[in-house]
């Protein structure tokens, strides 16, 4: 494992120039995990809220594309690792910026124990299936937990490379299948009622489409996470978040709608509503493209899985890193790799987080999918959309003081309606707990209070700094080049970080 120190590195920060636009894109697309969604997303949208699921998607994608708007506009004003807490900070004030890391670095770690459980869980299905070899799956995830810990100390651009060729095997396939579904056609002629407003915002089952659409989208934000390790930061990290919503967006409603095609319109929700609608995708490929395409979906599940556990992790890391170096956390959480620049004592310290949830799951012979990873998903979800919807306000409160020359529409407008539509979201989300978290009753409150638990908690701490440590209070957000609570250096990203103690 690499070596760390307090102020590793050439100048005790994360690793300059290391990301160009396609590099954050593949780490973004591979949080999103886009086959898993359309492996399990699709079904449910289908079953859930009906054949609106595809435009669904596109509206989303929509919100979303309007916030980054603006969120792209303060990562050049802010840039920083711990870009939500930055935001908020600067928008809303330090004890909103504290407490939205908090909310943050908690939906990050749950999702992380999440995907490291549907890892195990589907490892161990497709192993036992295709090599006839049943180990348990905490095994696989342990062994998923000891491959991530070694990328993740390693340069930022290693653990890309490796996202890359994982999260365009995964596109790849569905790619085929939905080429070859519009070039045979399926049962039914063709139907655009996938994209009609009656069939998503009319529909019995808009809730749950809005649900699951959010949820398609998880760490596009890590755009901006990225901003102090990317080359020409300025222009990189709002190409790469203009070109992630988008493509998912895009990627998303196609391959929903495919199946529509592939099944037509009602026989796709028959099959949704019957008791093998979560084989939808597998019974396309295998139908359409061969029984080869099948078995290669399966396979790509589980690397898909990899992925996003990869880049969820990264990202959790970097929050880390952040929060270490403001003083909020720790300082040992500052510590970089000396070689790499990596933020390597938050990355170990992620991967001990992990390795515990899992040998507790583990010991109390919990169910690795509905004992661990669908609550802990659903958790991290509404943790993260939370987050989404306050950093596009602090956005919002920030431009409004000053728009530093960017017009009102990208910095005032475009944003607020991305907020609103992430607020509706946000409000869906707890309303409809259930739907993703699998449990009914108390339990669905008792997952959800943490995330105002630990907003408030925030501007608690905030207060203590203030009274305790005025020194690091004053100095939040005030040492990456901010531009209001410091001075404005636009292109540069790393500052000294203090000695570790």
């Amino acid at each position: 494992m690499e070596t760390t120190t307090a102020q590793s590195g050439s100048r005790g920060g994360l690793a300059a120039g290391r990301l160009g636009v396609w590099g954050i894109v593949f780490l973004v697309a591979s949080a999103a995990a886009p086959l898993t969604v359309v492996v399990s997303a699709a079904p449910m949208g289908l079953r859930l809220g009906g054949i609106g699921a595809a435009g669904a998607m596109l509206f989303c994608g929509l919100v979303l594309g309007l916030f980054a708007v603006g969120f792209t506009a303060m990562s050049a004003r802010v840039p920083n690792a711990g870009a939500f807490y930055a935001y908020a900070l600067h928008g809303l004030g330090k004890g909103a910026g504290i407490g939205l890391a908090y909310v943050t670095v908690f939906a990050y770690a749950f999702l992380c124990i999440s995907f490291f459980a549907f890892f195990g869980f589907f490892g161990q299905l497709t192993v036992a299936e295709l090599l006839g070899v049943d180990l348990p799956w905490w095994l696989w995830a342990l062994a998923a937990v000891a491959v991530v810990a070694f990328l993740g100390v390693r340069q930022v651009d290693v653990g890309a490379k490796v996202l890359a060729v994982l999260v365009a095997a995964e596109v790849a396939i569905l790619l085929v299948l939905a080429l070859t579904v519009l070039a045979d056609g399926g049962p039914e002629p063709v139907s655009l009622a996938a994209f009609d407003p009656q069939n998503i915002f009319f529909s019995s089952g808009v809730s749950a489409l809005l649900v699951i659409g959010f949820g398609a989208f998880l760490g596009f934000e890590g755009t901006a996470i990225y901003a102090e390790e990317a080359r020409t930061p300025h222009r990189t990290i709002p190409v790469a978040t203009y070109l992630s919503v988008a493509a998912l967006a895009v990627f998303y409603a196609l391959t929903f709608w495919v199946l529509t095609v592939a099944f037509g319109v009602e026989g796709v929700i028959a099959l949704a509503t019957s008791d093998s609608f979560e084989d939808m995708v597998f019974t396309a490929a295998g139908q359409y493209v061969g029984p080869w395409a099948a078995i290669v979906v399966r396979i790509l599940i589980v690397t898909s899985f990899f992925a996003c556990v990869l880049a969820f992790h990264n990202a959790c890391s970097r929050y880390l890193f952040a929060l270490g170096r403001e003083g909020i956390l720790p300082r040992l959480f500052a510590r970089t790799g000396h070689r790499s620049q990596a933020p390597s004592t938050a990355s170990v310290a992620m991967s001990i987080l992990c390795t515990a949830g899992i040998a507790v799951a583990a010991a109390v012979s919990a169910d690795p999918y509905l004992g661990l990873a669908v609550w802990t998903y659903a958790t991290g979800v509404q943790g993260l959309v939370f987050g989404q919807a306050a950093a596009a306000v602090a956005v919002v409160c920030y431009f409004l003081r000053n728009r530093h020359g960017h017009s009102i529409w990208r910095v005032v407008v475009a944003p607020a309606l991305g907020a609103a539509g992430l607020l509706v979201g946000f409000t869906m989300i707890v309303l409809n707990f259930e739907i993703t978290s699998g449990m009914e009753g108390a339990v669905n409150w008792i997952l959800l209070l943490p995330t105002p638990v630990l907003f408030l908690a925030g501007f608690v701490h905030a207060a203590v700094l203030k009274r305790r440590a005025p020194d690091v209070y004053r100095a939040l957000g005030a040492s990456r080049g901010d531009g209001e609570l410091g001075q404005e250096r636009p292109r540069k990203f790393l500052d000294e970080v203090p000695a570790a103690h």
